[in-house]
């Protein structure tokens, strides 16, 4: 290493730092090539290998898993390359499983050349020293933000945004219905967020109120009619008579002459949701939704994206985990994860890379808040919400692209 040397009158304070460290630590950290196979970490190149694989056939019968890889030493040294025109570069091998019904084939495969990067953290293309210049991207993460409407009234939303998938955005709309848009450049890609909460676990009226923090109970009309207060009670069911005949509909805010219809009927006992804060706006949404349980969310979904096929309900499963629940394809990234459990007091392990139907639960709840309370809003062009994309993030998504 070259010693610096300071010509100037005053004397240094705070050392100069080891501005290209990050960039040649992050790229041994991508190869890990001083690491022995068998205890490398699921970073860079291991981990693109370990998402990629194993491939199966359709039959099931082939299957090729990856064992390993070795990168080899280089060939020539800098300056030959520099000198020759040549570029530093070492064989790139890679050992896979390929299992053929009882069969295991072992098999060393070359998959090509792979550049490295210098002490000065350069690479040498053709004899030419390069470097790779970090990205400043938008931080994955979750994002609260304020918009002005043209009436005049602010619209609060959310974006999840993910390191690599489709971006998700949920926002109040003037009659205080919550949306969620999957994709903003298609107007039809927006659902009631109930909608979509049924679609991935929250399938009944009760589910997504109890989750949403609001109390389920079954009281007695005869307790209720002692209460002061019936303002924060709804019906939580639709109420029949004998003859199964619909009296009150579900949902429907309780008074007092409910009640009355209700000992007419002969009815003592009913299924009753007592409202928080937030427990207004999902009821307004519950309303409205045109689906009643998980099967019709997941077809409603079906039948907006995809508007040309027949709705089905293991087809559009399959289509909202290919969005949001398949690592292959959705990507929150180890910082992804951090700022949502950190922003919204959640506990999932960093290991967790995919989108939760917690996440989205507490994210609502947590944007419901905010509408309420008028807090504060995150700045997406903020360079907080920014991060530095160093050069073995990037060559990881190029091999990923590859791979793929």
């Amino acid at each position: 290493m070259t010693e610096r040397v300071n010509f100037g009158k005053q004397q240094e304070v705070l050392d100069i730092p080891d501005l290209i460290g990050v960039q040649v630590d992050s790229y041994r950290s991508f190869l890990q090539m001083d690491v022995p196979p068998g205890e490398r970490e699921n970073v860079g190149l291991q981990e693109v290998f370990n998402e990629i694989f194993p491939i199966e056939s359709f039959d099931k019968q082939l299957v090729i898993e990856f064992v390993d890889y070795n990168v080899g030493a280089p060939k020539k040294t800098t300056v030959d390359c520099v000198k020759d025109g040549d570029t530093f570069q070492s064989p790139l091998h890679v050992n896979f499983l390929l299992k053929n019904n009882n069969q295991e084939v072992l098999e060393r495969v070359y998959l090509g050349e792979i550049p490295i990067m210098t002490e000065r953290g350069t690479f040498v293309f053709n004899g030419a020293e390069r470097v790779i210049i970090s990205q400043l991207h938008r931080s994955p993460g979750i994002c609260y933000e304020r918009d002005r409407h043209t009436s005049g009234r602010t619209l609060y939303s959310y974006r999840i945004i993910p390191d690599r998938g489709s971006w998700l955005e949920v926002q109040f709309d003037i009659n205080d219905m919550i949306y969620i848009y999957l994709d903003r450049r298609r107007r039809r890609r927006k659902f009631l967020i109930t909608t979509f909460l049924r679609a991935i676990g929250y399938e009944t009226n009760k589910d997504i109120l109890t989750a949403a923090g609001c109390e389920v109970s079954s009281k007695s009309v005869s307790s209720l009619l002692k209460e002061e207060d019936l303002g924060a009670y709804y019906f939580a069911d639709d109420v029949t008579n004998d003859s199964d005949q619909v009296i009150i509909d579900e949902l429907v805010k309780l008074n007092e002459s409910h009640l009355q219809m209700l000992q007419e009927a002969g009815i003592s006992k009913i299924e009753i949701v007592k409202v928080n804060d937030g427990g207004e706006y999902m009821i307004g949404c519950l309303r409205k939704d045109p689906s009643r349980n998980g099967e019709e969310a997941l077809k409603e979904i079906y039948r907006r994206m995809r508007p040309g096929d027949p709705p089905n309900v293991q087809n559009a499963k399959q289509l909202i985990k290919r969005l949001f629940f398949d690592i292959k394809r959705y990507d929150l990234g180890v910082v992804g994860r951090y700022k949502i459990n950190e922003k919204l007091g959640l506990d999932f392990p960093l290991t967790e890379r995919t989108l939760l139907p917690e996440d989205l639960l507490h994210a609502t709840l947590g944007l419901i808040e905010l509408r309420n309370t008028g807090g504060n809003t995150d700045d997406i062009d903020h360079l907080g919400s920014r991060r530095v994309k160093t050069v073995g993030e990037l060559l990881q998504n190029h091999c990923r692209v590859g791979l793929l």
